[in-house]
């Protein structure tokens, strides 16, 4: 299995990251995808990412939430520092859900990275917390080929069905698949396999049964093992399946 978006770089893993990294491990994740936030959480992020060598891989983006007064300075950060190293621009997005005062500049900001996207040929990560439309309008903004995921995707069927008119985007499916008020679960069987990544959001979005406790790696055989019973296919296959999307989208 690939956990194709883990905040394992995350401080609330300071004091056991070593066994964190094993019971991944042990678990059966073979890799890791680390998406960037903003500058401040940069260091940690590629520090981590080579410690864990080729375990991880990082991608590097202005997360909605952290568009505040100094907006201009975090993209310029991003568009300095892309280089050749990432696997993706993200994590990115719009979030309207914590606050809109800086709504016009999300999307100002979505909208540039997403341009850089498809001029690096590189996969989005998309964060989309209550702005279902506008993200829409955004992406209908760029008017280029675009491909990525849409993490913790908790939209409706429908909704799937636009997003795949933008390119060949995937649907992250996390913990939330796992709580008995998921409106994913309810059309979970409609969506082909070869559209599903797998992901934790560690250390949040901690599936059942962990919920309430910190999240890691090693519990995405639960999210996967949610996603075989939905689709009522083997869990061997959701592994295998999975794990080739990922490897596909990130060129890993």
């Amino acid at each position: 299995m690939v956990d194709t978006h883990s905040h394992i770089y995350d401080e609330a893993y300071s004091e056991d990251f070593e066994d964190v990294v094993a019971r991944a491990k042990g678990a059966g994740v073979e890799h890791l995808i680390l998406p960037g936030i903003d500058s401040s959480c940069h260091s940690a992020m590629m520090n981590c990412a080579e410690k864990l060598g080729g375990y991880a891989s990082a991608a590097i983006g202005l997360h909605p939430t952290s568009v505040a007064e100094n907006w201009r300075d975090e993209l310029q950060f991003v568009f300095d520092n892309i280089g050749d190293r990432f696997c993706a621009i993200g994590e990115i997005g719009l979030d309207e859900y914590w606050s809109k005062d800086f709504l016009k500049e999300q999307m100002e900001v979505f909208e540039a990275q997403l341009n850089l996207s498809a001029e690096l040929d590189l996969p989005v990560i998309i964060h989309s917390r209550e702005a279902t439309e506008d993200i829409f309008s955004v992406l209908d903004a760029v008017k280029k080929p675009m491909k990525g995921v849409f993490h913790a995707f908790s939209g409706s069927y429908e909704t799937y069905c636009r997003i795949k008119k933008y390119g060949d985007f995937k649907i992250g499916i996390g913990g939330v698949i796992t709580y008995k008020n998921s409106h994913t679960a309810s059309f979970l069987n409609k969506v082909p396999l070869s559209d599903i990544l797998l992901e934790t959001d560690a250390p949040w979005l901690t599936p059942v049964p962990f919920r309430g406790k910190r999240n890691e790696s090693s519990y995405i055989k639960y999210i996967a093992e949610k996603v075989a019973e939905l689709m009522n296919l083997p869990f061997e296959e959701i592994d295998r399946a999975t794990t080739e999307n990922a490897k596909s989208m990130f060129k890993l």
